[in-house]
């Protein structure tokens, strides 16, 4: 040891401390045969090693100061200080123990906001330091073991905090940290509890008409939702098929008109609230349906007259409240005259309007008071006769064998009738 080496003098100020920084200053060196300065440093939080130990180096004497950011906030240290020559050290300073600053606090104020649609909002007083670059903020759920950062804002003067996307109903925690400029983290701020605004409620008793011609009826239960906005009305062909809004509504009940006869739908029904939120709607859905066609008439019995032929039939529906009457008569091979006869009360009908040797089919058709039609009956055909004589009843039944007679005209006798040939018929029974 070289005593005649100066040794290390602090300024007036010669030390500084923040969170995580500790600067010193010394008066300037003038001695020419000092080359390097030696620090030595303990920390007292290191119960392994209670002496202290060199640290680092400066290798130029014209430096004064040393900053030191390998502390931690709230921490104790102890350093010391010695000149070196090219040959020999100089006597080492005094240990100078410094603490460093604990660590900064957060803000001082946070409040929640409650209720809102999926969303919280927090709001907090900008804190006092101008050191302050940022706020983070962190959330976590009852389900959650760890805080997660969700956003970060900057600028002091910063104070409120919206999180959106959230779920219905649910609990979030939230807090808030500081951040200063040179990266130093605050610590955590007061926690608040938020509760986001619960769906409203499903309606009920939801209803369907089966029996309306060529409409559905749909109607349910009102809302008692003090922020009621609307309904929704979604409609699908299957009860677990994919749903479409049909109607938005201020009414509890819905005309769905249909124009098809027998058509089922499936209904479902959601309550919409001021702020959009939309109530669950699976749990009730309800099927409705068109009033169906009647059924068609049966057992259709055609006979062929000399001048025109009879139809009759038997009603199989109670509901039918008249008869159409379809007639197609083939023209050439490809072509046919179709032609309709509505309004027909009881079970006969008689068409006068025939030709000798045409093909003709009948079709019957019942209609409801709702002017709705049936499907068709069984077809019946007919081919006329060349002759203009009466001719035998044929009935829509599967097509059977005849023996044909012929019985010869004999003078100063009365006419007889005879039979037309059966292979002049056709009988065709759908």
């Amino acid at each position: 040891m070289d005593t005649s080496l100066p040794v290390i003098t602090l300024t007036k100020h010669g030390i500084m401390r923040d969170m995580k920084t500790i600067a010193f200053e010394w008066k300037s060196i003038q001695d020419p045969r000092v080359k390097t300065i030696s620090i030595y440093k303990r920390d007292f939080a290191d119960k392994d090693d209670r002496n202290i130990a060199y640290f680092a180096t400066i290798d130029n004497r014209f430096q004064t100061h040393f900053v030191d950011t390998d502390v931690q906030p709230a921490r104790k240290y102890a350093y010391a200080f010695e000149v070196n020559s090219q040959d020999a050290k100089g006597k080492r300073t005094k240990i100078f123990v410094v603490n460093t600053l604990p660590v900064l606090q957060s803000v001082a104020w946070i409040h929640s906001i409650q209720g809102l649609p999926r969303m919280a909002k927090i709001i907090w007083r900008p804190h006092a330091s101008e050191r302050v670059e940022k706020y983070i903020i962190e959330r976590k759920t009852y389900s959650d073991d760890s805080w997660h950062t969700i956003a970060t804002l900057k600028g002091r003067l910063n104070a409120e905090y919206i999180d959106k996307n959230l779920k219905d109903d649910h609990i979030y925690l939230y807090r808030v940290r500081v951040a200063t400029y040179d990266g130093i983290i605050s610590t955590p701020s007061e926690v608040v509890k938020v509760v986001t605004k619960a769906l409203p409620k499903s309606v009920t008793h939801i209803e369907a008409t089966k029996n309306l011609p060529r409409k559905i009826d749909i109607s349910w239960e009102k809302s008692n939702a003090k922020d009621f906005a609307r309904y929704y009305l979604y409609r699908s062909d299957s009860i677990d098929g994919t749903y479409e809004l049909i109607a938005k509504l201020y009414n509890n009940r819905f005309e769905d008109r249909i124009d098809e006869d027998g058509k089922a739908y499936f209904y479902r029904v959601s309550v919409i609230d001021k702020d959009g939120l939309e109530s669950e709607n699976k749990a009730d859905t309800v099927m409705g349906m068109t009033l169906g066609k009647p059924l068609a008439p049966i057992a259709v019995e055609v006979m062929p007259l000399s001048d025109k032929v009879i139809l009759t039939w038997s009603s199989n529906d109670a509901r039918a409240k008249y008869y159409k009457v379809v007639r197609k008569q083939k023209v050439g091979w490809f072509k046919e005259n179709i032609k309709s006869y509505n309004h027909i009360n009881g079970n006969k009908f008689i068409d006068t309007d025939i030709q000798p040797n045409s093909s003709y089919s009948y079709s019957v058709y019942a209609v409801d008071a709702n002017g709705i039609v049936s499907k068709p009956s069984a077809e019946v055909k007919i081919i006329t006769s060349e002759a203009t004589i009466p001719q035998k009843r044929i009935k829509s039944v599967p097509q059977v064998a005849h023996k044909i007679v012929e019985k010869p005209i004999q003078k100063d006798m009365p006419t007889q009738e005879i039979i037309s040939p059966v292979q002049d018929l056709e009988i065709n029974e759908n």
